[in-house]
This record gives structure tokens, C-alpha cells and sequence, in this order.
């Protein structure tokens, strides 16, 4: 006797992360680890998006079938506008990174905030409590940074930016969260010295001149790049030569907001510690 009972294969979620550019992201590897460690059966791709073209890519990924979406530079503000709810964190950022699709409808979250201060305070001990704080950059990432750095209730934070005009715009918005102010690059104050440097710019890997300032770093001063590498970023190198305590590159925070954006998606967050070791990064 013939069994005609078939067996259905299930698809597989789709998952992506859009960029422009998008081929340095780490993000597929990180996600294929995180799937293996929580025994989650995913697709996660690379999908270059220019940004004319962004509101077409994201609403054909949904249509297609896609589950959520990782959305990095230069994104992250203007697909906020394409999103029907909205996390409380995405909205005081203005900005969103994470992208999860719910039948016809799209939800936008910011994990970028809450990965940075999981790395610098579980992975690297750092406290904020007190402490000077100055970003450098004005831009989408920095929008997803400011309102968790305030809340760690730091003495200051100074947003330093080329357009003063744009970091003002943030000053004004993150105002009533805490002590923060804004200057241009070649403006920054240095009578006090910084005890946490974040650079949420791009300029050094484009290779346009770098807008650090170096009378702004003592030995005491920890330099953070948001941006990573297998080699030395030009911010975190330029810190090493100024004599900054310690220099680091984003890759902490990349597993980090990963492993918050998995855990909306599949309702696990994933162990990072391990991640962090199987990528040769220290964490």
C-alpha cells in the first residue's frame, strides 16, 4: 500500500540587514551563531540599498515574506518614517535600526543604544555614573546613543558635530533627559578632560580628514569607535597615538544590539559572551 501523504517543508524566515554600503557587515555571521545557539532555523542576508531606493526594498522584503529587517548607515533616521508602531526607545532616538514585520504592519525598535551600554558596562566595566562624555557625529547613530548614555547619568555630554545647526537639533531634543550641549569639531572644550570619547562618525574610513580632537584626549580617556574593523579604525588608531588609556572598536556593541534585535524577532536573546570569543574579538 502507497502512503501519499506528503510532507511539507517549512520555509525558512528570512532575515536581512539593509546598508549602503553593505559589504563589510559582520551581521550574517553574527546572526548564523546566534541561530546555532539557540537552535533557531533562519536565512539572514546582505541587501545593499541605496537610499532613493529604500522604502521600495524594505516594503518588497515584507511583501516577499521577510521577518525583520537590520537597518544600518545611512538608514536609520528616514526608515523611521516607514514604521506603523514604534518602540519607546526607537521614538526619543528618532531613529531606527531594527525592523520586525507582523503581518501588513511594521515595527520599528532602536537596539543600538541599549547594546552600546551593555558592552562598555558588562564587557569592559566602565561607569558613567559622573562621568565627561563627548560624541563626535550627529547623525543616526548618535540619535540612538544619547538618550541611554543620559540616562546613566553622566556630569556631561557634549555633541560635536561639523553642522553646528545639526547636533543643536539633537541637543534640543535630548535636552530634558540630562546635561547635554553642543559644539562644533574645532570647538570643543578641552579645559576639562573626558573620561569616555565616542566616535559615531564615518569620516575616517571614507577617507575624508578625520575631525578628532586631539587636545580633547588625556591618559585618562576611554575612546569608543561605533565603527569596527580587522584592522585598526583611523579613530581608534589616532587615540592609541594620543595616548588615550584605552581604544576600542564597536564590535562589542555590533553583538550586542545583534543579540537584542534577535531576541525580538525569535523571543530569545542569545548568549554574546561566546559570540564575541568565536569572532577573535576580546571581550
Amino acid at each position: 500500500m502507497t502512503d501519499d501523504t506528503t510532507t511539507e517543508t517549512k520555509a525558512i524566515d528570512r532575515y536581512g540587514v539593509m546598508g549602503y554600503p553593505i559589504s563589510h557587515s559582520r551581521s550574517p555571521v553574527i546572526h548564523r551563531l546566534f541561530a546555532l545557539q539557540t537552535g533557531q532555523d533562519i536565512q539572514y542576508e546582505l541587501l545593499q540599498v541605496s537610499p532613493e531606493k529604500l522604502e521600495t526594498a524594505v516594503r518588497q522584503f515584507q511583501r516577499t515574506g521577510g521577518k525583520g529587517l537590520n537597518i544600518t548607515v545611512p538608514h536609520k533616521s528616514e526608515v523611521a518614517r516607514l514604521v506603523d508602531q514604534m518602540s519607546d526607545r526607537a521614538a526619543t532616538a528618532g531613529a531606527v535600526n531594527t525592523l520586525a514585520f507582523n503581518g501588513g504592519e511594521i515595527y520599528g525598535d532602536n537596539t543600538d543604544g541599549i547594546g552600546l551600554l551593555r558592552d562598555l558596562a558588562v564587557n569592559l566595566g566602565i561607569s558613567l555614573k559622573g562621568a565627561n562624555v563627548l560624541v563626535l557625529g550627529a547623525g543616526g547613530a548618535t540619535r540612538g546613543i544619547v538618550g541611554p548614555l543620559l540616562e546613566m547619568q553622566p556630569a556631561s555630554l557634549i555633541i560635536a558635530n561639523r553642522s553646528l545647526s545639526k547636533a543643536e537639533t539633537l541637543v534640543e531634543h535630548f535636552s530634558r533627559s540630562g546635561p547635554v550641549s553642543a559644539c562644533r569639531f574645532n570647538d570643543v572644550p578641552v579645559s576639562d578632560s573626558y573620561d569616555l570619547i565616542i566616535n559615531a562618525t564615518s569620516a575616517g574610513l571614507k577617507g575624508e580628514a578625520p575631525p578628532y580632537p586631539a587636545a580633547a584626549i588625556s591618559k585618562s580617556t576611554f575612546c569608543y569607535d561605533l565603527s569596527y574593523g580587522l584592522k585598526p579604525t583611523p579613530f581608534s588608531a589616532w587615540a592609541r597615538e594620543a595616548g588615550a588609556a584605552q581604544s576600542v572598536m564597536g564590535w562589542g556593541m555590533l553583538v550586542e544590539q545583534a543579540a537584542e534585535s534577535f531576541k525580538l524577532w525569535r523571543g530569545v536573546r542569545p548568549e554574546t559572551r561566546p559570540v564575541l570569543k568565536q569572532m577573535s574579538i576580546s571581550a
